[in-house]
C-alpha cells in the first residue's frame, strides 16, 4: 500500500458481498491471507453454496499452508448444487479471536444464507464491503448497478458500508479497464452514498496506476476450469 492501510485496523469480520463474476472470492482469499501475514488468526469462510466454480474451498491447500482456518460445506458437496452452510459459520461470526472474511455466495440463495444471522453479525461492527465490477452485464448503467446493490443487500439482509472497486476483464484486463471502471465506481458511490473502500488490482496492474489510492493488489489464485 502506498497510502490508507489495508485492511482497516480494528476490525475482525469482514463480510465480502458481491454478484457471480465480480472477483469477490479473489478478494476474498487475498484478504484473508493478507490478514494472516499480518498475524491475525484467521478464518475464511466459503458460503458461496450454489456455484460449482470460483469457490474459495478450492484453495484449500494454499489456505491451510498459511496458517488460514478454512470454514467450508462437507466435502462430498464440493461439486454440488445444494444449500450446505458450513458448521463452523457460528464459530467465525461469534469467536473474537479469529479475523473472518466470509466470501458469500453471488445469487439470492446465498446471500440469503446470512439472513438467518444478520441480527447476530451486527452486534460485531463488520465490515461489509460490496464488490462492483462494471464489466458484468447487469452494470451497464449507474442505475441498473445500484438496483444490484440494492438487490445483494436485500437478499443478505445486511446494508453494505462500502464499495470495493474491481472492474476487470480476466486475462483481457487493461489499465483502461481499470480506469473506466473506477470512474463507474465512483458514480456509484455517489449514488448509493457509500464510500469506496479500495481498488483491487491485479498486482502488474497496480503499480501502473498509482492515482487510484487506497489499492488492494491482487495476486491471482482462482483459475478457470479448463486453466
Amino acid at each position: 500500500m502506498t497510502t490508507n492501510t489495508f485492511p482497516l485496523p480494528g476490525r475482525r469480520l469482514f463480510i465480502i458481498l458481491g454478484a457471480y463474476g465480480t472477483g469477490k472470492t479473489e478478494i476474498s482469499v487475498n484478504l484473508a491471507l493478507q490478514l494472516a501475514q499480518a498475524g491475525r488468526q484467521t478464518a475464511l469462510c466459503d458460503l458461496d453454496i450454489v456455484n460449482p466454480y470460483f469457490r474459495s474451498r478450492d484453495k484449500a491447500a494454499l489456505l491451510q499452508e498459511a496458517g488460514i482456518r478454512l470454514i467450508a460445506p462437507p466435502a462430498f458437496t464440493r461439486a454440488a448444487d445444494l444449500p450446505a452452510i458450513p458448521a463452523g459459520l457460528w464459530q467465525a461470526i461469534l469467536d473474537e479471536s479469529l479475523s473472518s472474511v466470509l466470501d458469500v455466495g453471488g445469487d439470492k440463495e446465498g446471500a440469503r444464507v446470512l439472513a438467518a444471522y444478520n441480527e447476530q453479525i451486527k452486534q460485531y461492527n463488520p465490515c461489509i464491503w460490496y464488490v462492483f465490477n462494471a464489466s458484468r452485464y447487469d452494470n451497464d448503467t449507474a442505475d441498473h448497478a445500484l438496483h444490484s446493490l440494492r438487490q445483494i443487500q436485500d437478499y443478505a439482509g445486511l446494508q453494505a458500508d462500502g464499495i470495493i472497486a474491481n472492474t476487470h476483464l480476466l486475462a483481457e484486463t487493461t489499465p483502461d479497464t481499470v480506469l473506466e471502471g473506477a470512474a463507474r465506481a465512483q458514480e456509484l458511490s455517489w449514488l448509493s452514498g457509500l464510500p469506496l473502500v479500495c481498488y483491487a488490482l491485479e498486482e502488474t496492474i497496480a503499480g501502473q496506476l498509482p492515482q487510484l489510492q487506497p489499492q488492494l493488489p491482487l495476486r491471482l489464485y482462482m483459475k478457470r476450469p479448463w486453466e
